[in-house]
């Protein structure tokens, strides 16, 4: 389904400004829908203002919705709908028609004027369903006010009102709505807003209280006022605050109406979100635990590292010597993985900087002749511990295994690492200039425990494959291909 933006680009003459503003419009637009109890759309005019195209809908949480199937896309030639025609060109909300009958349900359209820098953008249409009506209770009257009032602010261009929200915890309309007149008195409570404050510890009616003070009164007498709580929930502006008491959180978001720029009212929406936010919490305190593991396993693989190598230094037997340094290097590689998930928030490991510690380790330790060049391609990007655990010890296998095998016996020569990533598929070589592959070399019949351990590692761990061919120009090169999950958009270092 193509986008706003899409639409609008391709078929009428909006600047980046314009869309800019519809953009904000629908993104809070679940509010006018909610008081409304009806649906939405917005239609935008064509370039030559011919026709209009509904480059947006939104349904109605709050009551049954009558456009069961999407709309966007849909065109509407001028003059099919007087009542968008002259909202366009007048820039005036239009209630003048009479109700109309669509599948045997009727239904009242109103058209609203979106208004940017003094001139109209678009047309919301109102679609009610008439077919429940009965007398309206205070609730639905109040919402239906509030609901006139939003349409008459965007008629006016002051709605969308801006600010940054607080996410999906942003409350709605049924979650609880206080009215307000414009000296911050409470004219209007809804049951669930008034079951928020009660929570909160308020016994008292709020209708006819100052909400502002009421509120702020309500901070434990041990703990200091916000002084700007009083303002926030007075609905002198748009903005957010949150009340916390004995345990009990609650979310307020405070929304001015305007008439011809002044205020003659708020609306304040009303949520308690004191469980979401435990559980935040206890997912915060969940991720540092989690980190302090990492950090406290990584200090523990370093001293495991630490007596491996003491007693390697006390082992005459040169072969036990040269097995006691592979197991410090294999233990330090898991470590360095450890020591990256330590300051990762959310288990991801960005594993360039872990591939660029595995090869300085590998090469400063290789043999003492001549010295090993070191040369990196490519991006690993970032990937999640479960491969990155092992892909650090079979990155690690194979660098040594070029540094002592493909380099000579002095531990002179050039050792390339390569990673390509391009979605979920991680290519990673390691290739020398060394003397080759021995004659008759298989990868499944070698009795080398480290390319054992990479093979097994590869193929149980990382479900991927391995594979050691000649090089163009001599030498070896190792070949891993696995498939690792994609990271969101622009943090895992893949090339398209």
């Amino acid at each position: 389904m193509p986008t706003l933006t899409d639409l609008a680009r391709e078929r009428t003459a909006l600047d980046e400004a314009d869309l800019d503003h519809l953009q904000a419009l629908i993104a809070d637009w679940q509010l006018l829908a909610d008081l409304s109890f009806a649906d939405l759309v917005l239609w935008v005019p064509y370039s030559d203002a011919s026709a209009y195209v509904a480059v947006a809908q939104m349904r109605p949480t709050t009551g049954p919705t009558l456009l069961v199937d999407d709309v966007v896309g849909d065109v509407l030639p001028r003059g099919c709908r007087t009542q968008v025609d002259t909202a366009y060109d007048e820039g005036r909300i239009c209630r003048e028609r009479d109700p109309e009958w669509r599948a045997d349900v009727p239904v009242r359209e109103e058209t609203v004027p979106v208004m940017r820098g003094g001139r109209v953008i678009g047309v919301i249409t109102r679609h009610t369903n008439l077919a429940t009506a009965r007398t309206p209770s205070r609730l639905e009257l109040t919402y239906l006010r509030c609901a006139n009032d939003l349409a008459r602010m965007i008629a006016e261009g002051c709605f969308p009102l801006g600010g940054e929200g607080d996410g999906a915890s942003s409350p709605r309309v049924g979650d609880g709505l206080l009215r307000l007149d414009p000296d911050g008195y409470v004219t209007y409570a809804s049951p669930n807003a008034l079951s928020a404050y009660r929570r909160l510890g308020v016994t008292a009616d709020l209708v006819g209280a100052h909400l502002g003070r009421a509120t702020a009164a309500l901070a434990p007498h041990q703990e200091p006022v916000d002084e700007a709580l009083e303002s926030v929930v007075g609905g002198r502006s748009h903005r957010w605050g949150e009340v916390a008491v004995n345990g009990t959180v609650v979310l307020l978001r405070a929304i001015p109406l305007l008439a011809r720029g002044t205020r003659v009212g708020a609306l304040v929406l009303v949520r308690e979100v004191s469980e979401l936010r435990r559980r935040e919490q206890e997912l915060l305190s969940k991720d540092a635990t989690i980190r302090e593991i990492h950090h406290r396993v990584k200090n523990n693989l370093q001293t495991v590292a630490a007596l491996l190598r003491l007693q390697a230094r006390r082992v005459q037997a040169e072969e036990a010597r040269a097995a006691l340094n592979e197991a410090v290097s294999r233990v330090g590689s898991i470590a360095v993985v450890h020591e990256t998930l330590s300051r990762s928030a959310d288990g991801q490991v960005a594993f360039d900087e872990v591939a660029g510690r595995l090869a300085s380790g590998v090469v400063e330790v290789a043999t003492a002749g001549a010295p090993v060049r070191l040369r990196r391609t490519g991006e690993f990007g970032v990937l999640p511990a479960e491969v990155a655990t092992p892909l650090a010890l079979v990155l690690t296998e194979l660098l040594a295994n070029a540094v002592e095998h493909g380099c000579g016996p002095r531990g002179g020569g050039d050792v390339e690492m390569a990673a390509r990533r391009r979605g979920a598929s991680l290519r990673v070589t390691v290739q020398d200039n060394g003397p080759g592959l021995p004659e008759g070399f298989s990868l499944d019949a070698s009795a080398n425990l480290g390319l054992r351990i990479v093979t097994g590692l590869v193929r149980t761990e990382l479900g991927g494959t391995l594979t050691m061919a000649p090089g163009e120009g001599g030498g070896t090169v190792a070949t891993v291909d696995v498939s690792v999950p994609v990271s969101p958009a622009g943090v895992d270092g893949s090339t398209p």
